[in-house]
């Protein structure tokens, strides 16, 4: 089902166990006002609240993902404001989303359109996707993870070409720099990201979730931090009655049944 109408900035829809977020504003090649980062996280919301939906897919379509941040809204903010705005709510009810992000992204993927593909836990890239973080060419520093997201992924030198040099990278550089899981044509971008966020859907929802804490983890602590929430995480998966399902399924050689608990 999908919801909405053309006046939607953000359009939410089902497909089996994936929502599709679709950032629909094409007209300012999907810029990330307030209002549309609002919009984002209040799809979010709704597939955290909803058991049935176990991924989500966020894109912007076949041809765009998102320019960046609508920078008349910065013009004239002050820092303080900028530190309560809706926008900065936004992005930080983005990053305690719990489930499973696949972005789809192609043509523009820059500024905080970038920034937002690399919160997500895979990119599929169409071959047209063109990344970069372009803020300095404003006064600007990318503000909602570009410098620490390419560090982490790409390396401290190439993420000052990208942050300091504003340089852009199509798909298949970003793809050797770590950033971008997989490369597809354009035309078929929303099939291969919802297909890969089916696949990851038909798994144990619980261990997928702490298998992603787990991983995300890796950004944020120490190894033997890291290893100890690893350890911990696990002996929680083994409370479940997935994890006893998956093992008598594979030792009956057949699918599994995996009901969420």
């Amino acid at each position: 089902m999908a919801d909405g109408d053309d006046d939607t900035p953000v359009r939410y829809e089902i497909q089996g166990a994936v929502a599709v977020v679709t950032i629909a504003r094409p007209a300012t090649r999907n810029a990330l006002t307030a209002e549309v980062l609002a919009g984002v996280a209040a799809a979010y919301d709704r597939a955290e609240a909803d058991p049935d939906v176990r991924a989500v897919v966020l894109t912007g379509g076949p041809v765009l993902f998102a320019s960046g941040a609508d920078v008349r809204e910065l013009r004239d903010i002050s820092p303080a404001d900028y530190l309560v705005s809706e926008r900065q709510a936004a992005w930080a009810r983005l990053g305690r989303f719990g489930k499973p992000t696949v972005a789809a992204v192609a043509g523009f993927v820059l500024g905080g359109g970038c920034e937002l593909a690399l919160s997500c836990d895979v990119v599929i890239a169409a071959d047209t996707a063109v990344f970069g973080q372009p803020e300095v060419r404003l006064g600007l520093i990318p503000g909602a993870g570009g410098t620490q997201r390419w560090a982490r992924a790409a390396g401290r030198y190439r993420a000052a070409e990208v942050v300091l040099h504003a340089t852009t990278l199509d798909a298949w550089t970003a793809a050797d720099c770590g950033v971008v899981t997989e490369v597809v044509p354009a035309e078929r971008l929303i099939a291969a990201a919802i297909d890969y966020a089916q696949a990851v859907a038909q798994f144990a929802p619980v261990a997928v979730r702490l298998a992603r804490q787990a991983v995300r983890s890796a950004e944020e602590l120490a190894l033997s931090s890291a290893l100890a929430h690893e350890r911990s995480l696990f002996a929680t998966v083994l409370a479940t009655d997935d994890h006893r399902e998956g093992i008598d399924a594979f030792l009956a050689r057949r699918p599994p049944r995996f009901a969420g608990r």
